[in-house]
């Protein structure tokens, strides 16, 4: 047996031990884990029971949330959190469109794959109800795509100057969607590499370098311009915030000349001659600026299906809508190309204006959650819902020139701002305020 496929086992059966009898959280890191170590593609996968290591995985989360219920739900009540209300509308929706589907078992089917994961956030927003947990999570998502790096690392590129087949289940083997969900883990690295301690800061140069070889391997370029975006993002605030840690600005710079001297090592001709192909809009098939013509097309399909055609229905509808010239040789239909595109043809103007309230709602609890770590004068968390956001905002820079309406990792990136905002707002103001209830029945006892 490979020392990988020891490593899986250990993590799994022993984080299923942890989970019953040290903390909750376990049972959703050997979530993570699974997911992204996704064992059935990995070639040391017949050296392991074969066995259906996600279903096992998300059974202990539920199991372990029936057992402990009562007091998992005083530390984290789904009520008290806006983001679940949209989130479940938005299921709602998908379901909804089950009667009026174009391609009803495609639907149906992955309809169902949502439900699974909606399910999956719900539970582990209870389990992971501490600081500590959350930074476990984080942490394990990391490792996670830092394996996946090594994978492409060891693998290289094919004849087609691509990286192919290494990512998790749901991207199906695509390089693009395995990137793009890779991305947000260089933010949160950003991150740990300037508040952690040495060995930390060493392992996140570590981890970064893998995940920004391997991205650079992919030759994504959505996934480049989302960490872009995402880097961006996080180091103005590192740099022009008014709350400022001792170095905090050279910090910045130091991580800005050593991301760019990084980037210089590992992105060899191919990757600069794929980058430069963004500047080609004439060309279509080097730019994919041809996309935007699949993105039009949505409009004209919607004027046919104001309530959207379901999951797959673009595909199958795209020959009517698509000059011929897409399908030439092609015995299938094209993608929309874009995530945004994506949830409009599939559920609709309404179902995408709740895509859109669901992000706006995880914005302003972000944002509140913020403002309260500020009057509190916690800038190490401050930082982090920072780094959390410029990771959410990787992935959606990223996933616009791809179908990512239904991510696994945008989901978890939602759920770990949700997790924030009950650690370190929700849950104290219920404090302050519950103290402030047991004070003011004090007075009014003692006055009588």
């Amino acid at each position: 047996m490979s020392k990988v496929a020891l490593l899986f086992l250990f993590v799994f059966l022993g984080g299923i031990f942890t989970a019953f009898f040290v903390t909750p959280v376990a049972s959703f890191i050997v979530y993570q884990a699974v997911y992204l170590a996704n064992p059935d593609s990995r070639w040391w996968a017949a050296t392991i029971p074969g066995m259906r290591y996600s279903l096992i995985a998300a059974s202990f989360m539920l199991v372990i949330l029936v057992v402990k219920y009562r007091e998992l739900t005083e530390l984290a009540p789904w009520k008290q959190q806006p983001i679940f209300k949209w989130l479940l509308a938005l299921l709602i929706m998908y379901e909804v469109m089950n009667l009026f589907a174009i391609v009803p078992d495609e639907h149906s089917r992955f309809t169902f794959d949502f439900v699974k994961l909606v399910v999956i956030i719900l539970v582990a927003y209870k389990l992971v109800n501490s600081e500590k947990a959350l930074d476990a999570c984080l942490w394990a998502y990391i490792l996670g795509t830092t394996y996946i790096g090594y994978v492409a690392y060891s693998l290289g590129r094919n004849s087609q100057g691509r990286v192919e087949g290494i990512g998790m289940v749901d991207t199906g083997g695509d390089g693009n969607m395995t990137a793009a969900a890779m991305v947000p883990a260089l933010i949160l690295l950003t991150y740990t590499a300037w508040i952690g301690n040495k060995r930390i800061k060493i392992l996140s140069i570590f981890c970064g370098a893998l995940i920004a070889n391997a991205i650079v391997l992919i030759n994504s370029r959505g996934a480049f311009l989302g960490a872009v975006a995402g880097g961006l993002f996080f180091l103005f605030y590192m740099i022009f915030s008014r709350y400022q840690r001792k170095g905090q600005r050279g910090a910045a710079i130091l991580i800005i000349l050593v991301a760019f001297g990084g980037t210089l090592y590992v992105a060899d001709e191919a990757f600069w001659e794929r980058m430069d192909t963004l500047r080609e809009v004439d060309d279509g098939g080097k730019s994919g600026s041809h996309r935007i013509d699949f993105w039009l097309a949505t409009f004209d399909v919607l004027n046919d299906y104001p309530l959207g055609v379901g999951i797959g229905g673009y595909i199958q509808l795209s020959p009517a809508y698509l000059p011929a010239h897409y399908f030439e040789n092609r015995t299938t239909g094209k993608a929309v190309h874009s995530t945004w595109f994506q949830a409009l043809a599939e559920i609709g103007w309404l179902g995408f204006l709740i895509f859109l309230a669901l992000l706006v709602s995880t914005y302003r609890v972000s944002r509140r959650t913020k403002q309260h770590l500020i009057r509190k004068e916690n800038y190490d968390a401050y930082f982090k819902i920072l780094a959390l956001e410029g990771a959410l905002l990787s992935f959606i820079v990223a996933a616009s020139f791809i179908n990512r309406t239904r991510a696994e990792v945008l989901y978890w990136l939602i759920l770990f701002i949700a997790v924030a905002s009950n650690i370190y707002y929700f849950r104290v103001t219920e404090l302050a305020e519950r103290n402030k209830e047991v004070q003011s029945v004090a007075r009014a006892k003692k006055n009588q």
